[in-house]
């Protein structure tokens, strides 16, 4: 789950034209949540550090949901990540 979260992390920073800092993430909160199917699963939050000038540290996040990526907050923004099985009309 921790290296499917880098991989979140740095391509989300990559997309934005940011620098992913020390190419980790740190466990901040593990929890247990129900999934859209109602099963319970683990939900990880992990931080991590991003510059977008090059010479600052600034705080991102990452949720997971079992090993599925349920959002990512890189200031200011907040990516909620879409499920495959919703469609939007």
């Amino acid at each position: 789950a921790r290296e499917i979260g880098i991989r979140a992390a740095r391509q989300a920073c990559g997309g934005e034209g940011l620098q992913f800092l020390d190419e980790t993430v740190a466990g901040q909160l593990l929890g247990l949540a129900r999934d859209d199917a109602g099963q319970l699963r683990l939900r990880r939050i992990y931080r991590f550090e991003y510059s977008d000038t090059g010479d600052n540290r600034r705080s991102g996040s990452v949720t997971l949901l079992g090993h599925d990526v349920e959002l990512l907050h890189v200031r200011p923004h907040l990516y909620v990540i879409p499920h495959p099985h919703e469609t939007h009309h």
